[in-house]
């Protein structure tokens, strides 16, 4: 790989400074080169290689501006503010042009939370910088932290036309438009963007993920198509592009861009999986066995991946298989609501409907809340003949689904078990007021109760 005369000559200071340290002979460095090696040891996070660094670049350069700049940044990295302060205003009086000041007075702001401070001072480092983009981009995270994404946009974009080949601008200015949920506003600006830029990846990328979001899944994949072109080693796009195509019902291209996602990497599980249902989808059977069991070998505590393979077996009516898979499901995590409610339909379907009615009530336990749950738990309560109990899991329920008639329709029936009749009448005429077209509810789950002449006429009574 070629390096710039840039690269070069930072990496020589480097390996000169550290030699340094290893002999203990003490040589000449610019301030420049002080300044390179210092703030290149703060980005890499070896703080006290930089303060080394520092004490000796002061040695040396005991006037350099630009070198107490950089301990002014060390001491805000520090939280040394105060210090950071005092040290900012000498330096000011020295050297009021210079925007490097101005910019770590908007650090100390920032540090306590003065973030319009900041703004402010950013605003006058503008005038004297030649890093436009820089002092954008500091901008626009201040109004972040001021949740103005409005301004925050403004100032990403400045950021983007001072310097529109670096991509990597686009993400803040993408974050801003989806957070405002602009999300045409920003397909348009993308768009426009690309006119300027082609060849950027990243562009298309955030441009397929868009239209990806807006279901214009033709429109997404033709824009990770050409990042992937750019790009042909851009594993999130080829992931991108697979399950859009997926979407499209395009299920052995899908297969084959899940593939490469695999060769650019290490096999995720997500890939395993999505190359499973792919295969589902187009009757492989075997191979998407295969993908499923490769799926949680791969990573056992993804829960799709047990879910996927015990509904395998359910759909095709094999529930001794379905149930192995539920229980291995459990065994690994025994408080996730999904193996739980898989466990009791299997049961169900074995007609085995005590463990069905613990399936439930565990689902229930751990948070699974919806509508069906809570209907199929009452069923197996009211077939065991645990009225009360299940009277009792529909009051429960029609706390979280207070206006449904498939809740209200049963407790009518199991009050009129349990000859409450005004309760039974009570909820009777909720059911009715909210769905008389469903009235046959209490015919298929209470026939009995369905053939009373009191229930006939009350029914006919609501009709008129």
């Amino acid at each position: 790989m070629h390096l710039s005369h840039e690269e070069e000559d930072h990496n020589l200071s480097l390996s000169k400074f550290e030699s340094m340290l290893k002999t203990n002979k003490v040589l000449f460095f610019d301030s420049e080169e002080f300044e390179d090696i210092i703030l290149h040891y703060m980005d890499i996070g070896k703080s006290s290689l930089a303060k080394k660094a520092l004490k000796l670049a002061l040695e040396q350069h005991p006037k350099s501006t630009g070198l107490k700049l950089v301990q002014v940044e060390m001491l805000v990295f520090d939280d040394k503010l105060d210090v950071a302060e005092k040290m900012l205003n000498e330096l000011y009086a020295i050297e009021p042009t210079n925007e490097e000041i101005y910019i770590q007075k908007a650090n100390i702001h920032s540090k306590r939370d003065n973030h319009e401070k900041a703004v402010e001072l950013l605003k006058i480092a503008l005038k004297y910088t030649d890093d436009y983009a820089d002092v954008y981009n500091l901008i626009g995270m201040e109004y972040l932290f001021m949740d103005d994404l409005e301004l925050a946009k403004e100032n990403f974009i400045k950021c983007l036309e001072e310097e529109p080949e670096e991509q990597s601008n686009l993400y803040n200015v993408i974050y801003c438009f989806e957070f405002l949920e602009q999300n045409q506003d920003a397909i348009d600006f993308l768009t426009n963007y690309i006119d300027g830029n082609p060849y950027s990846e990243i562009a298309w990328h955030q441009l397929g993920r868009l239209n990806y979001g807006l279901k214009r899944y033709e429109d997404a994949l033709v824009a990770f198509d050409y990042a992937t072109l750019i790009d042909d080693s851009f594993l999130g796009a080829f992931m991108e592009k697979a399950k859009a195509l997926e979407r499209l019902k395009r299920y052995e291209e899908a297969i084959e861009n899940y593939t490469e996602t695999i060769r650019l990497d290490d096999p995720t599980s997500y890939a395993l999986l999505r190359i499973g249902k792919c295969h589902e989808k187009l009757g492989n059977e075997t191979d998407a066995l295969q993908f499923y069991n490769r799926t949680v070998h791969e990573d056992p505590l993804l829960d799709k991946g047990w879910i996927a393979i015990t509904d395998f077996y359910f759909r095709k009516k094999n529930y001794a298989k379905a149930l192995y898979f539920a229980n291995k499901a459990i065994a690994i995590d025994s408080e996730n609501k999904l193996y739980w409610k898989r466990f009791a339909a299997i049961n169900k379907a074995l007609n085995l409907f005590e463990e069905a009615e613990y399936g439930y009530r565990k689902a229930v336990e751990y948070g699974d809340y919806q509508l069906d749950t809570w209907l199929f738990w009452t069923d197996v309560l009211q077939y065991l003949g645990e009225f009360e109990a299940a009277v009792q899991t529909l009051l429960q329920a029609s706390e979280y689904f207070p206006e449904e008639h498939e809740v209200e329709y049963r407790l009518s029936g199991l009050y009129f078990m349990l000859h409450e009749t005004e309760k039974g009448i009570f909820h009777l005429s909720n059911g009715l007021r909210q769905n008389y077209k469903k009235r046959t509810l209490i015919q298929e789950l209470f026939p009995v109760i369905w053939e009373r002449k009191m229930v006939q006429d009350y029914i006919e009574k609501h009709k008129k």
